[in-house]
């Protein structure tokens, strides 16, 4: 056990930091395992294998009051949720979500979700210049609103609730303040349309209420479980695949590599940049009994702060080129931006299909990605990536004439 408790006056959630936060998590990784923050009084884990260990042990490391650094937010915002809850009451709601995002559901939206990003990128792709943010929240926020089975008139609200909502779960402060009342307010807009007589049938919103029919879960779960659709399913993959889009258009080796075979790396090129640039930096967990991390004691009660982006740069797990975007990297889906254990996201495999659908559209229609001018950051306590992103094109003529693309 170590002799010293490792602590980090490190400021984490300062616009500065959440600009480039590699350099903090570099001096969190080399501190130690556990690596107290005094200014939040968490303890930050900023390696790979620890949070990989953390994530599928939640009998010591539970989720239920423990997800965001404020009680308000735990206790208002995700009491309920499936995110913040455990053991079986964490069962019950996965098992609703896990039956509308499993693989044979999948499989039957694949044409509807191809179809739509292949007209959305000839869309934006004709002016031979696009925002590759606008082009990634159009596509999902599309998918997402259809499957979810509510009115396009909440879709405003929605979108600036999720992301809110992830602000709220960063500490005390003025970004947090600003947030709050966003999120409050798609929580209250789900009170008010999730009934069922506004529902589409088939969709993801009716079945939550099939499954209170057939006593599943109890109808106060409804609202619960509905907002993790709304905050899980939209933000993390508009970001995830817009980093993507800027990766490959920073490295035009890596779009050769993707064009000449789209079917086997366009979902390799998803992944990699979700390692590079993890969607959600950071989530808590709360101890239910008292544990050693790394030689380092924690007491019951004590809360860690999971660094996702921090995991997927370390060189202990991913090597020296650890900075480097390379869609060719060997088991790159083995980062940690999906989280894992119990938690694991249930809508991997709908991002998955959402960016190959995007990424092979592009590779069919442009030879060469570059980007016009700098990207704009978002600034968020736990989302990463960027909310504009000029991409300049060059349109393949055999795509523009016959609709054709690159042979895969």
């Amino acid at each position: 056990m170590q002799t010293t408790t490792p602590s980090s006056s490190i400021p984490l959630f300062t616009d500065e930091l959440l600009a480039d936060p590699y350099p903090a998590y570099f001096d969190l990784r080399r501190a130690g395992a556990a690596v107290h923050l005094e200014k939040y009084g968490v303890w930050a884990i900023p390696r790979h294998a620890d949070i990989a260990a953390i994530l599928k042990t939640p009998e010591v490391f539970g989720s239920e009051g423990g997800i965001a650094l404020t009680d308000r937010a735990n206790q208002e915002i995700l009491a309920g949720t499936v995110l913040a809850s455990d053991g079986s009451a964490h069962t019950k709601l996965r098992r609703v979500l896990s039956t509308q995002l499993a693989p044979r559901a999948m499989k039957a939206l694949d044409g509807r979700i191809t179809a739509r990003a292949e007209r959305l990128a000839d869309q934006y792709t004709a002016a031979g210049r696009f925002n590759a943010a606008a082009l990634a929240r159009h596509v999902v926020c599309d998918n997402v609103m259809e499957l979810m089975g509510l009115r396009d008139a909440d879709r405003e609200v929605q979108l600036a609730g999720a992301a809110a909502t992830f602000d709220v779960f960063g500490p005390h402060g003025d970004r947090y303040q600003q947030a709050l009342p966003l999120a409050s307010r798609m929580v209250e807009m789900l009170h008010e349309q999730l009934v069922r007589e506004n529902v589409t049938p088939g969709s993801w919103m009716a079945s939550i209420f099939e499954a209170v029919d057939a006593g599943q879960i109890e109808e106060g779960d409804a609202v619960p479980l509905a907002s993790a659709y709304t905050a899980a399913a939209i933000d993390t993959t508009v970001l995830g695949l817009t980093d993507s889009l800027v990766q490959l258009a920073r490295h035009p080796e890596q779009w050769q590599i993707l064009r000449r075979n789209p079917i086997r790396w366009a979902i390799p090129a998803f992944h990699e940049a979700l390692r590079l640039e993890a969607p959600i930096q950071g989530f808590g967990r709360l101890l239910t009994k008292a544990t050693d991390i790394g030689g380092v004691h924690l007491t019951e009660g004590d809360q860690v702060w999971l660094l996702y982006g921090s995991a997927g740069r370390d060189l202990r797990h991913w090597g020296d080129e650890v900075a480097d975007y390379d869609i060719r990297r060997p088991r790159n889906n083995q980062h940690l931006a999906f989280g894992g254990g119990p938690h694991l996201c249930a809508g991997i495999r709908l991002a998955e299909l959402q960016a190959r659908a995007v990424l092979r559209a592009l590779a069919a229609r442009c030879t060469h990605l570059a980007l016009d001018g700098d990207p704009t950051r978002v600034l968020n306590n736990l989302l990463r990536g960027y909310s504009h992103a000029a991409i300049a094109v060059e349109l393949c003529p055999r795509a523009s004439a016959s609709g054709e693309g690159p042979t895969s």
